[in-house]
């Protein structure tokens, strides 16, 4: 039923009736009228952080462990400003966010008054669409279209910019109804091309299967027929770092994930196969390395929802514009009416290949004296919580790419990471978001000092709402991967990648009213670990770890997949005294 309601009163039962349960936000004065109107309710919890960029995230956060949009409520100018970060990471890592900003009233837009921005004129390149609405009328609408919009197809962020004259004035609220949005992405995939796609299949010699975050932003129909196919064909599969856990690590034909820090054996089939299915990924240049040494010689097939991914970075032979799951459960029903086949013996010969891969052990690392090397760190982290129900956040550095190396991930959902944009300061509020999601749940954000650092005022929210987060921080005191490239790439000349003036850890948790834990020796990692585990409220875990130790395998920028940097794995003799792959 449409009724009379002033447009704040509009936004929150819009929110209701969109089944929001929870708002990330900071109030200021543009929406001090919405902030009225969430007092006078219950149906929505309003979690207070204490930074806009951390609400971004922490709606991000929520939005990924939950596959449900993450809404956000901050204020004009400064209050929108700060929620830029976050935006451009949810637009890099299709993450479907609401993110509502208060602007000044509409007769003084343009005057320069007090905290006053072009929100939308900011935000237009970071945000999937935005709204200014002028007119009361609008809103409750615009606000509907904002999670059609935000859900369906590639999802992403929006934003809604709402004038404080607008929140006071009274118009006619309009519940949702079925979409009539001009923005209707398309869903089924062109038979002719799944017909394609599996005459390719049959024929494949030295097949892979590629996947992406576009499988679990399809939802857990896609992980699960992606499943099914990868036993059906018995055909390995990798994945991109935002991909992880849509197939089980487990998993008998994981070969692990691929990319510039990704498995030898991953990145080398990749570049061998014959038959490459992109499966909701968007052939990022992390993925692809030098792109005229990309996978030469293989038939390239591209399913993903969004066309503007189709041949955008890889000529692709054949697209598949669609949904995942609508799109994989064709594949299949084609796939079986054909007779199930597969080029079997040309596979397990191929499977031979990969396996011989395998035996250069390329995470392989050695723990010896008295100082945790960062592997190590996250070898007993894996071994000592994977029985648990396991969420895993992360910063972004070398701490990132160990724990996409070192952890398992057997669900979707599990792994939150910042992918595309490589946000310093990601994890710590994305996983509040994620405790918030599943309050009963083992949260864990694998951080370094540095990216830690980037939101550490987060703690004040974890305690004030009892999140019992865990901040597992391999402390290096460098900014680990920038020093990383500079001893590779520039000469050791270690310019400004490290502080000098870190704080006490340990203190500082005390001093926000949580845990804190220091551990330097590996012979009490186990313990400290469990004593971080069995705490029942917010914990920062201080992880004395190895200063200069690098992240490998790594493939330098510029080159290709099989031209790969392998630390320690030297085990076949197929490694130079460089560290580079002999082909």
């Amino acid at each position: 039923m449409t009724r009379q309601m002033s447009g704040a009163k509009m936004i929150v039962q819009a929110l209701i009736d969109q089944g929001v349960d929870t708002v990330f936000g900071y109030p200021g004065g543009a929406v001090l009228p919405i902030y009225d109107e969430v007092f006078q309710q219950n149906a929505i919890r309003h979690i207070l952080v204490r930074h806009e960029q951390g609400a971004v995230h922490a709606a991000e956060g929520y939005a990924r462990a939950t596959g449900k949009p993450g809404v956000v409520l901050v204020t004009s100018g400064p209050g929108a400003t700060n929620a830029v970060t976050g935006l451009t990471d949810a637009l890099m890592d299709s993450i479907p966010l609401v993110v509502l900003t208060g602007q000044v009233p509409t007769f003084m837009i343009g005057s320069d008054a007090f905290q006053e921005a072009d929100t939308v004129g900011i935000t237009r390149p970071c945000t999937k669409h935005n709204w200014l609405v002028k007119e009361t009328e609008r809103l409750s609408g615009v606000i509907h279209e904002a999670f059609h919009v935000a859900t369906s197809g590639r999802p992403g962020p929006v934003l809604v910019d709402i004038p404080k004259d607008v929140q006071f004035a009274t118009g006619t609220y309009t519940p949702p109804k079925p979409s009539t949005s001009h923005y209707q992405p398309k869903l089924k995939g062109d038979m002719e091309a799944i017909t394609e796609l599996v005459a390719a299949l049959e024929k494949a010699k030295k097949p892979i299967f590629y996947t992406g975050g576009g499988v679990i932003n399809s939802g857990p129909a896609a992980s699960q027929l992606l499943r099914e196919l990868v036993q059906a064909t018995g055909f390995p599969i990798t994945s991109t770092l935002m991909g992880l856990g849509a197939y089980p690590a487990s998993g008998e034909n994981w070969i692990g994930m691929l990319g510039m820090h990704g498995l030898y054996e991953a990145n080398m089939a990749m570049h061998d196969c014959d038959l490459m299915i992109n499966i909701g990924a968007r052939f990022d240049d992390r993925i692809t390395g030098r792109l005229d040494a990309f996978s030469p010689k293989s038939i390239k097939a591209h399913i993903d929802i969004d066309p503007s991914s189709i041949n955008k970075v890889i000529k692709t032979d054949i697209p598949v514009v669609g949904d995942i799951a609508h799109v994989l459960e064709d594949v299949l029903k084609v796939w079986k009416s054909r007779g199930r086949k597969t080029n079997s013996e040309a596979v397990a010969k191929w499977w031979a290949q990969i396996e011989q891969w395998k035996t250069v052990d390329c995470l392989r690392f050695t723990q010896e004296g008295k100082v945790i090397k960062p592997q190590h760190a996250l070898a007993r982290l894996e071994a000592l919580t994977k029985k648990y129900d396991r969420y895993i956040c992360t910063e972004v550095g070398q701490h990132q790419m160990w724990a996409a190396q070192y952890l398992g991930f057997e669900d979707p959902n599990r792994w939150m990471t910042s992918g595309g944009l490589g946000t310093m300061g990601y994890g710590f509020p994305a996983s509040i978001g994620v405790q918030i999601a599943h309050p009963d749940a083992l949260v864990i954000n694998v951080a370094g000092e540095a990216s830690w650092l980037m939101n550490m005022q987060e703690m004040g929210t974890a305690v004030q709402y009892r999140l019992p987060v865990k901040q597992f921080i391999l402390n290096n005191e460098r900014l680990g991967m920038v020093r990383q490239w500079q001893e590779l790439l520039h000469g050791e000349r270690y310019s400004h990648s490290w502080s000098d003036a870190l704080p006490d850890f340990v203190k500082l948790a005390e001093a926000f009213g949580a845990k804190g834990i220091l551990c330097s020796d590996p012979d009490d990692l186990d313990d400290a670990i469990m004593e971080m585990l069995t705490h029942d409220g917010p914990v920062i875990f201080d992880c004395l770890v190895t200063k200069h130790e690098n992240c490998f395998p790594m493939i330098p920028s510029g080159k290709a997949h099989n031209e790969m940097l392998l630390g320690e794995a030297d085990t076949q003799g197929v490694i130079d005294a460089k560290g580079s792959v002999l082909v």
